[in-house]
């Protein structure tokens, strides 16, 4: 039996919960964080702010208000708790949040960042969310419901991926941040065969690309739930293909690397490929 759906009223509200969080929380510390406000986690380049743990903290209550019962998996709850990964898989239904994507840039400055939500049940994306608070327009997608861009003032238009694309015409991101030196190198070398690569540090912003048609590839080795559960299913419903470590993309995965791409053919052509 397939995941129960998440009902328009409650893809609504979540979506005003983002907006809303967007516009009190996190564009007021936009070009605005004082140095003692920004931190790093893992490495020098993984930033957290204080936008990010304030975004988060009220989007996971208003989450749990408008879906009662519901588990909440957000990066900076993970970061401090690596066992909340767990309820992805294990919950009837789970929120999964990015509350800033793209920290480094949003601490910056750089306009390019984004919130992420997904909706899973039963460890299926059921729902994503993929906000651009600068801009106040988001993209959003129902499982069997296509993929939509939506703007501030409610137009909407359905979102198809980008088709026909190959691997000597493509477009697309790398994560160069994420590989070493010599792990950098060999990125660089495999993909020397696409039309233009480029690395923009944000999966919200990289998949609204994919989805709108706007890009044909974005490769990542980092599974990380809350970069690419929304987006995937944006991408998917849009047309186009996810492959993980070569099979079908699920949430609750946490090792391999993410193969997003306007179409099949060019995702197995990735896919081909020694990186």
């Amino acid at each position: 039996m397939s995941a129960a759906l998440l009902a328009e009223a409650e893809a609504a509200a979540l979506t005003a919960l983002v907006r809303q969080v967007g516009r009190e929380v996190i564009l007021p510390r936009f070009r605005n964080l004082a140095a003692a406000e920004i931190a790093s986690k893992a490495d020098p380049t993984d930033l957290v702010t204080i936008a990010d743990r304030e975004a988060e903290a009220a989007l996971a209550a208003g989450a749990r208000a408008i879906l009662p019962g519901c588990e909440v998996v957000g990066e900076e709850a993970v970061s401090e708790n690596p066992a909340l990964l767990g309820a992805i898989a294990g919950a009837e239904t789970c929120v999964i949040i990015d509350p800033v994507d793209g920290t480094f840039n949003f601490a910056r400055g750089l306009a390019m960042f984004g919130v992420i939500l997904a909706v899973a049940r039963g460890g299926e994306t059921v729902f994503g969310l993929l906000y651009d608070p600068a801009m106040d327009d988001w993209v959003l997608a129902h499982r069997g419901g296509g993929a939509h861009h939506v703007t501030a003032s409610g137009a909407r238009r359905r979102l198809c991926a980008r088709g026909g694309a190959t691997l000597a015409t493509a477009e697309g991101s790398l994560p160069l941040d994420l590989a070493d030196g010599p792990g950098r190198t060999r990125l660089m070398r495999a993909f020397e065969p696409v039309r233009s690569a480029r690395a923009l540090r944000c999966s919200c912003h990289e998949y609204r690309m994919l989805a709108s048609g706007q890009a044909d590839f974005s490769v990542n080795s980092s599974m990380n739930a809350w970069d690419h559960a929304a987006g995937v299913l944006a991408l998917e419903e849009a047309g186009g293909c996810v492959l993980a470590d070569g099979g079908r993309y699920a949430p609750a995965l946490r090792g391999g690397r993410v193969i997003a791409a306007a179409n099949r053919g060019l995702a197995e052509e990735i896919a081909a490929l020694e990186w």
